[in-house]
Formats: structure tokens, sequence, C-alpha cells
């Protein structure tokens, strides 16, 4: 799914583009609207962006002054300029642009769509493998490749050795080609592809040295990065920003993006299904080792398996140092783990309980009492994520911050209880069948769409509240309800606005923005293209 933003500082050109596209590929298009340049950077540091249908000259900032900050985010996003100005400086200035398309307002809605079409095209081309599979560059990295994975999976091994003699690391990066700077930290990431069972040893490095170039297409003009093989036989990269003043949150934004992107061109180039682990927060190349370790436990729980699904490791380590397992921890949370896994109540409650005993009557209380906590937390946090849960089900309706947030407990005896709370909500969940799981999931979104109706309700607002994959979240709702998020919003809105309407009590231009909408006209016409009546024609025939 491509997402397209509309931005223009005139209302009734923004809204009226908006309600088209909505309703243009619903399936293919997930559309938002901005009225100010600042407002669409605001979108563009939330998620991805592919399309950007913007105005040239705005207040504030202009179009072109915008296409910069775009390109900083999002280097792939393709703008079309949509102005009412022919001034040529302005359309030489956009032509320039890579990647940009200009138009004149006067060509009409068709034109528009036409242009939009085209660029979707574009961008379907463009993510496509076939040119980069050649046979040339394909063997010349192959060495390179099993060198650097070699190297790799040792500095993964013992981290905190290899990783503290910069001198050393300098030296072994320039002999191998790795264009990664040792004095800055790095950023992890976990690729596993979902194999069906028989598939051959050269099948599988096939595949992976394919899905190495199409994450260097997506990530190599944004993004340093070196990937290898595991000794699990998983992907693993290292990373690092190309901008002179590298953010590592701005890093895992366009991380988090841009994979989603992979994991498509993926299935639909090779038809493989590719989940990601990720770093939330770049970490100094000594602590590489437990980084690692965090990324595998949260993989080995199979985060949605034959789902293409995006996890991020939530917890600083360099923050949080106390949060590193140890030996005894991972032990135990592993027992804990399968107990979880096999649905085993009784045992992983009785193994719990023993873990909190030993922990809180140790002698160093606060530091083998986090490693376990954390430890645990993770495997909660991580089941939570595959049951498609914001928060377990229940009364208490815990959230998921405090699960990975030791300090917002107010003892260590009480955290642990949340813990065990948290668990049995789980196991309450398990219980019920796999459709009353998706429904749930579902019946959540859906009461909070009506809740809301007030709001600008989109696909990525649902999305980042609820902890999904857009893409995904689009499809598990169409396979439950049978029509699109787009669709069930408006037959909401209009529902919602016969019974205000039914009441008699609001003027039109009262009821529009409690169904969501800021101008009373843009109402009007989403009102009759559903029902044939205007909103005035519709209370008329009621009294009639």
């Amino acid at each position: 799914m491509y997402r397209l933003l509309v931005v223009d500082d005139e209302e009734i050109i923004t809204n009226s583009l908006y309600e088209v596209f909505h309703q243009w590929m619903p399936d293919k298009l997930d559309v938002c609207r901005a009225y100010s340049g600042k407002e669409a950077l605001d979108w563009m540091s939330r998620t991805r962006i592919d399309i950007v249908l913007t105005d040239i000259r705005m207040p504030g900032m202009s179009g072109l002054e915008m296409t910069g900050s775009i390109r900083a985010l999002w280097p792939r996003c393709r703008i079309v300029f949509l102005t009412g100005y022919s001034d040529f400086d302005y359309a030489y200035q956009a032509i320039q642009m890579p990647n940009v398309r200009y138009l004149l307002k006067t060509e009409g809605f068709d034109k528009v769509m036409e242009v939009v079409k085209e660029v979707i095209h574009e961008i379907e081309s463009g993510n496509r493998i076939n040119e980069w599979l050649e046979h040339s560059r394909m063997r010349i990295e192959a060495l390179e490749w099993m060198e650097q994975g070699e190297y790799f999976r040792q500095f993964v091994a013992d981290s905190s050795v290899l990783g503290a003699d910069n001198d050393a690391m300098n030296d072994d990066f320039r002999t191998l080609n790795i264009g990664l700077d040792p004095k800055l930290p790095v950023l992890l990431a976990l690729g596993r592809v979902a194999y069906s069972a028989g598939k051959a040893y050269a099948e599988k490095k096939n595949d992976h040295r394919s899905v190495r170039l199409i994450w260097d297409s997506f990530m190599e003009e944004h993004v340093r990065g070196i990937g290898v093989v595991d000794r699990h036989g998983d992907l693993l990269w290292m990373l690092q920003s190309r901008s002179e003043n590298p953010s590592g949150d701005r890093l895992v934004l366009y991380l988090e993006g841009t994979l989603e992107l992979i994991q498509e061109a993926c299935l639909d180039s090779l038809g493989l299904v590719v989940s990601f682990t990720i770093s939330g927060f770049p970490c100094r190349w000594e602590d590489v080792t437990p980084q690692y370790e965090r990324l595998r436990r949260l993989q080995q729980l199979k985060l949605g398996d034959g789902i293409p699904m995006i996890l991020k490791d939530q917890v600083d380590s360099a923050k949080s140092p106390h949060c590193k397992e140890g030996v005894e921890t991972i032990h135990r949370a592993a027992i804990l783990e399968s107990h979880l896994e096999a649905g085993r109540e009784n045992e992983f409650m009785n193994e719990l309980e023993r873990l909190s005993a030993i922990v809180l009557n140790g002698d160093d209380l606060h530091q083998h009492a986090a490693q376990a906590y954390y430890s645990i937390a993770l495997l909660l946090y991580a089941k939570l994520t595959r049951l498609g849960l914001q928060s377990p089900t229940g009364e208490r309706g815990m959230e998921w911050g405090k699960l990975l947030d030791l300090e917002g407990h107010d003892s260590m005896k009480e955290a642990f209880r949340y813990l065990r709370r948290t668990a049995e909500d789980i196991f309450d969940f398990k219980r019920m069948d796999e459709r009353g799981k998706t429904a749930h999931v579902i019946d959540r979104v859906c009461q909070y769409i009506e809740e809301h109706l007030d709001q600008d309700i989109t696909l990525v607002h649902l999305a980042e509240r609820y902890y999904f994959n857009p893409s995904y979240l689009s499809r598990l709702f169409k396979q439950e309800r049978g029509i699109n998020i787009s669709e069930y919003i408006e037959k909401c809105r209009i529902r919602r606005a016969k019974e205000l309407l039914r009441e008699g009590d609001l003027k039109v231009r009262d009821v529009a923005p409690l169904v969501g909408y800021d101008a009373a006209h843009s109402f009007t016409r989403f009102f009759k293209k559903a029902t044939g009546l205007t909103p005035q024609e519709y209370r008329d025939n009621l009294v009639k």
C-alpha cells in the first residue's frame, strides 16, 4: 500500500482532493491531508510518505522549501506540484528536481488522478528487483560478503573485546571494505525469511542474496550498512546514517517506514515473506553482542508467523544497562517462554513465582531483579505483539508502555505482580479461538473509530495506536469485516450523521464537525454522494 499526502493552504482544495483520492483506490492508496508545510512535515516525521501532492505557494513554508525537508526524511518520495500559477520560474525550479511533476489546478481532477496513477506505476516499476540481479555484481560481491559475514559472526560472539579497539576495527573495516565508522554507534536489524519446508540450501542462499540486493536498492541512498548471515541463518544488518548530523530517532523512523516497502518488494519480486526485528536505539560497538541477543530473543518467539511483521525493541540498553540478561535469568526465561507458547498456565505461574522469590530475596536486589523483570517483560511484550493486542484483555486494561518501564512501578514487588497480572490476561486471551482473537482486535479498532468520528481518522493513525503495520491492519480488517477501513469509517459517519439529523436540534453546519468534516460544504458533498440527498433534503423528507 502506498501513502499519498495532499497539502494545500486552501481548505476547499485540500478536502476535495482528499475525498477524491480517499475513495479512488482504497486497497492500494492510503490518503492523508495537511493544510500547511509545517503540518505536512509533522506527517513526514510520523510515517513514510510515498507521494506528496502539494501547492507551490503557501504561507509560512512554500512547497519548494518543503521539498528539501521531504528529501531528507524520505529520499524516494515522489512530489507532484499542483498550483494555480503558471509562472515559468516556479515551473522551471520544479522541473529541475528529481522525481517531481508539475500541474496546474486548472487541468482538473482527471488530469491530477492520471498523473498520480503514472507516479504509482513508476514507483512499482522502480521496486522490481530484476534490474539489480546482474551476474557480474553478484559474483564480485559473493567473496566479499563471505569474508564480511565471517568477521561479523565472530564480532557478534564477543563485541566487548573486538569492539573496544577502535584502531584494530579501523584496519579490519578498511581491509574488508566495510563502509561503517567504528567511532559512531550502530543500529541493528535482524531479518528472517519464512521458508516452506524442504527448501534447499542453495535456494536459501540465493534468496538471501536477492533480499540483500532489494535492501540495498532502498537503503543505500540514506543509510550505510553491512548485511551478513548470522550463525542461525538469519540476515543481520549493522546500520549507520549517511547524514552529516546523524540522529538515532530519525534513522529508526526511516528504517521502520522503508522496511514495509522492502517487505512488499520481496513478496512481489521473490515471493518471500520477510519479518524484521530492529533496535529502537543505536548502541556502542562494544554492546553489539547483548543488543543482538535481545533481538534474537524477540525473533525466537516467531512473531508474525507467515506475515511480514516489523517489531522494534523499545529498550535503550545505553540508558538501562541493567537490562542485559544474566545466564541464569536467560535459562529461566527460556523455561517461561516454552510454557507461555505451549499454553501451560499453571507451570508458567509456578516458575514465575519461583523466579520472583529468588530475585526479590537476593543480596543484589535491584540489578538481579531488573534483569529478571526485563527478561520476562520482553517475553510478554513480544507475545502481546504477536497476538495483535494494544493491551491485554480484561478490566485492568494495562498499557504496553508500563510493561517496558520498570521505573513506572511503585516497587519491585509491585512490578512482578504486574507481570503476573499481564500473563494472566494473556492466558485468558489465548483460550479464545482464533476467530475470536481476530474479531477481538478488529472490534477494538471499530470501537475506537465509532467513538472518534469527529476526528481525522486515518489508517496511519489507527496502525500507530494499535501497533500494526498499516498494510497488515488494512488486510486484516477487510478479511474480518469484508470492507476496507475507509469504507467502514464512511459508513459510520453516514450512520451517525443520519442520527444527528433525525434529532433535529442541530443545524447542518453543526453536524459536519461531529462526523469529521470541518467544512459544511465538504460534508454536504460526502452525504449526497452516499445517500443521493443533501443533509437538508434528508431532514426535510423525515418531516413529510
